[in-house]
């Protein structure tokens, strides 16, 4: 019996190759590995002493033989392979342990190209490929933590053939991980963003309790490659975070992001941002973002893009919330806040400008892909008779980071760096409108401003915005019907922008 073992990551490699000794097999050996275990009084066989040819060009073709291959692949109850084996002289390897070249590290640490390109691993791959397809006959190990596992089988004469695919399982996953960073690493060198093969790969980071519902199971993986990813974050207290509590976490901060120097408070309910506020400090962007919409916060995520005060902590330790999500925490805030054990008290990494060009839609088979909606405008074009003035056109601006950020149809009331109504997730835009309105009709919308994130096809939002006294709009426009909301607006006195960039979100 052989057991041929080639590994990068020699952690518990001598032990277990110990054992595979003491077990009666013959352990052939490449490079470093073997000296490895030549120094810690393991017996080995060099690589080409099998091959009966030298490691050659550098190493990078040393197991790519027929002598290795052959004795791998073979399959053990088919006459002719076993013929041909012996009039060959090929032995047979029966256990082959490999890990790869670290592509992965080489190419975090920001090495030069010919280094990246160094550290592609060919034989590696080849071996695992060639024993994982010939699993019934070969016992393959990628993973330093099967290795105790192996032993423990193979010393009860236990292992089955069900462990035999489990490990081909891993081994392939293996591989097509290995060869999805690299294919990653050649498309963002080369800039094919839309390529005609798409191949990404993902980690498990941790199993979810359930999904959206109890009856749904869940899980978090993180995409390998992912640039500066926005969840980046410290937890200092509370449960584990749930799918729902996850998905409404990446909401908050995609608001966040909008805001580059500003402290803004964001409150999410669902995905959906109920209450946005910006401020000196984080006391008054919370107690801004909190009055917007004292009902929907209820249960709900906010975020802080600034150091949570003692004044702050003691606000929001008086709402029932889901999240606090923060840059910083001062130590007496945060122990104010850890008075509810069950609040999740997140620190937050500081929101970079994303890099991450994808945003992905799975439907059943399908991966609808696109862009991420960055731009939030082309152009402010002043569409009426009345202008804007500065203080409106600064809201328009505000409304419209929030109003992207909404799903469809969405319109926002701001005023003052305030969210004032939120309406969103209706089939009709005046519906989107009235329910803003209507949930909000204890307040005072003079002055206010309203943002659409796309364009109005009649002129009721216009009318009814006029009914509230609001009396400056701004909306993407390209609609066949843009004149009547224009004159609408000029016949009642509102001013009207258009930025020219609608935001859909579905």
């Amino acid at each position: 019996m052989r057991a041929l073992i080639s590994v990068t990551d020699k952690t518990g490699v001598v032990d277990f190759s110990r054992e595979l000794e003491n077990l009666g097999y013959e352990i052939i050996s490449t490079g470093n590995t073997y000296k490895t275990l030549i120094e810690n009084g393991v017996s080995a066989v060099t690589i080409d002493s099998v091959t009966k040819f030298p490691e050659i060009l550098d190493g990078r073709v040393k197991t790519l033989n027929p002598y290795i291959h052959g004795g791998i692949l073979f399959k053990r109850d088919d006459e002719s392979h076993k013929k041909t084996i012996s009039e060959l002289n090929i032995s047979s390897i029966d256990i082959v342990v490999v890990n790869l070249y670290d592509f992965e590290g080489t190419l975090k640490s920001g090495k030069s190209h010919e280094e990246i390109i160094e550290n592609i691993d060919i034989g590696g791959p080849s071996m695992i490929r060639s024993s994982a397809k010939n699993y019934k006959d070969v016992i393959v190990i990628t993973d330093i933590n099967d290795y105790s596992l192996v032993i423990e089988k193979l010393k009860n004469n236990s292992l089955t053939l069900e462990d035999r695919k489990k490990l081909a399982y891993k081994a392939f996953s293996i591989t097509a991980r290995y060869d999805a960073l690299i294919s990653g690493y050649f498309r963002e060198l080369l800039d094919d963003t839309f390529s005609e093969s798409l191949t990404l790969t993902f980690d498990k980071e941790t199993s979810l309790r359930y999904g959206e519902n109890p009856h749904q199971n869940a899980g978090l993986y993180s995409e390998v490659s992912a640039k500066n990813p926005i969840l980046n974050y410290t937890q200092l207290n509370g449960k584990e975070l749930s799918f729902n509590n996850i998905n409404d976490l990446y909401g908050c901060l995609e608001v966040m992001r909008e805001f580059k120097n500003e402290v803004v408070s964001v409150a999410i309910k669902h995905t959906n941002p109920c209450g946005v506020g910006i401020g000196k400090n984080s006391y008054e962007a919370f107690k801004k973002c909190y009055e917007a919409d004292k009902i929907s916060i209820f249960g709900g995520i906010v975020g802080i893009t600034s150091k949570v005060d003692v004044d702050t902590a003691n606000l929001l330790k008086e709402i029932f919330l889901e999240i606090v999500v923060a840059y910083d925490f001062d130590d007496e805030a945060l122990e104010i806040l850890k008075t509810k054990k069950n609040l999740r008290i997140l620190k937050l990494e500081k929101i970079e400008d994303t890099k991450q060009v994808y945003d992905f839609k799975y439907l059943d088979g399908k991966l609808l892909v696109q862009d991420k909606d960055i731009l939030l405008t082309e152009d402010y074009e002043v569409v009426t008779k009345l202008k804007p003035t500065e203080r409106e056109v600064s809201d328009m601006e505000f409304g419209m980071k929030i109003v992207k950020n909404m799903k469809s149809n969405a319109i926002v009331v701001v005023k003052d760096g305030q969210t004032l109504a939120c309406g969103c997730g209706q089939t009709s835009r005046i519906w989107a409108l009235k329910n803003a309105l209507s949930n909000n009709s204890d307040k005072d919308f003079t002055g206010a401003v309203l943002a659409s994130d796309a364009f109005f096809p009649f002129d009721d939002c216009v009318r009814l915005a006029n009914e509230y006294n609001i009396k400056s709009i701004v909306q993407p426009g390209g609609s066949i019907k843009d004149k009547d909301s224009i004159d609408a607006c000029d016949e009642l006195g509102i001013n009207m922008v258009f930025t020219k960039v609608r935001h859909f979100k579905h």
